[in-house]
Order: C-alpha cells, then structure tokens, then sequence
C-alpha cells in the first residue's frame, strides 16, 4: 500500500459505519469467546488495535472496570473517539510504523488489521514486546485466499457476478500490499514470536444478513476504484446491489482466523 493508493477501504467514507456495525454482528461474539476464554479481568490493561468502531473497545472497557485500562488506536480513530471515557483512551497510532503506545499490556488484540499493513512483521514484533510477561496476544485476520467465493454455491448468474466482483476486490485489496494469505500463518508467526500456549481457529459465517449488510457497504465504498480498474461496469455493480437486496443470496465472507498465545514469563 502506496500513501497515494490509501486505504481501500477509508474510514471516512460514509458507509463506513455500516461496515463496522457488519462486522461487529458477524464477529464481536467469536472475539469475545476467545477474550473471555483468555482469562479477562478487573484491573486489566488492554491495548486494542485498529480500533475501528466501538463495540470491542466498549465491551472490553466493561470487562476491565474503572481498575483497568483500555487503549484503542488507529490510523483514523473518527469512529472510535465517541467512545474515549474512562478506562478507554483513544489515540492516533500506526502500527506498522511507530513504537507501541505503552508496555506492560495484559492483553493486546488486533482484529482483521495486519492483512492490510505493509510492514506486518514489525505490526506483529511491537505487539508482543508490549506485552507484560505472562501477557496474551489474540490475533484475528482474514484469509480470503482460503476461502475466496462470495457464493460458495456457485448455482446462477447471480452468484457468478457476485463471485467476479469478489475476485475484482481481492485484486484491489492485493495491489495495495494486502497479503491474502496472512490468516493461515498466524499461528507459526506467533510461534515464532516467542509466545508459548499457541492455539488457532476460524470462522467464517454464511447466508448472514449481516454478511448482505457488509457486502453492500463494502461494494459501494469500492466502487468507483473496480470500475477505474476495469474490473467492472456500473451496470453490474447495480445489478449485484440488486441481487443482494433481495436478502435471497447465500453470501459468505473470508474465513476469520483467530490465533493467541502468551508472552513467557
């Protein structure tokens, strides 16, 4: 990703919301599950990466208590700063590019972030050197090379557009240094990284009107770069949105792996 490419997917774009509320009513439960099963307590200190919008950082700030502390960052924290009270604290942070904002994290999470960093090594180092001994590290991220249909049944001419189109937002998503095959190497990465206790999963929900919610957004935030790059009309791009309003469209996202371990002590 070139500064002048951005984001592909811009926080300041007006559908940007629904995006989060999407992957919020997807996601926020797996994320949860792996947090509690972490151990999450009163007193904690999280660091929350990519923040995005709300959700996790408010339900983490619940968890933790007025004891504990919540750090949420993002290149753009336009969504999260409504949310910047006691324990939350919300900063402008890359992650890619500038040291952690803080050490001796007890839990430090990243959510479908690292797949669209550049410099994901170093992401992925600052992380866990901000972790206090015994501290846990949950990684989630996307693996859109794994699972790459939009309709894993393939069955009309609806679902094959809808599959094209899909195929035209990987190669966006591609030539701005997305790695789509990320997701599949968390757990060697942490390994790697000197965490202990490794374990791995992932989930990938189908046939979701969140899913619906999420693939309209994403498509009307992408839409003037698919059609610049010749990868589609707007005439078919109104005839996707069409298809997927009628609610009748077995949509499925790219499996969302999720990877943690501990720091050692």
């Amino acid at each position: 990703m070139t500064p002048s490419d951005g984001y592909l997917l811009d926080n300041q774009q007006s559908e940007a919301g629904t995006r989060f509320d999407a992957l919020s009513a997807l996601f926020d439960p797996t994320t949860f599950r792996h947090i509690e099963d972490l151990g999450i307590g009163l007193g904690w200190r999280c660091w929350e990466v990519g923040a995005g919008g709300t959700s996790v950082i408010s339900w983490l700030a619940k968890k933790v208590g007025p004891t504990g502390k919540v750090v949420a960052t993002d290149i753009d924290t336009s969504w999260a700063a409504s949310a910047a009270r006691p324990p939350i604290e919300v900063r402008t942070h890359d992650v890619g590019a500038e040291e952690p904002p803080g050490e001796g994290f007890d839990l430090v999470h990243a959510r479908l972030v690292l797949v669209h960093v550049p410099d994901r090594e170093r992401a992925l180092r600052s992380m866990v050197n901000a972790l206090r001994p015994g501290g846990r590290l949950l990684i989630e991220d996307a693996d859109p090379a794994l699972q790459p249909l939009l309709c894993p049944d393939e069955y009309g001419p609806e679902q094959e557009l809808a599959n094209r189109l899909r195929r035209g937002f990987r190669t966006l998503l591609a030539e701005r240094g997305a790695d789509l095959s990320y997701g599949r190497r968390l757990p060697r990465l942490l390994r790697e990284a000197g965490l202990r206790r490794v374990e791995a999963d992932a989930y990938f929900p189908v046939a979701s009107p969140a899913c619906s919610a999420l693939e309209a957004a994403t498509v009307r935030q992408i839409r003037e770069r698919l059609v610049a790059a010749g990868l589609a009309t707007d005439e078919e791009i109104d005839r996707h949105l069409s298809h997927v309003a009628t609610g009748t469209m077995d949509l499925a996202t790219a499996p969302m792996i999720s990877a943690w371990g501990r720091k050692e002590a």
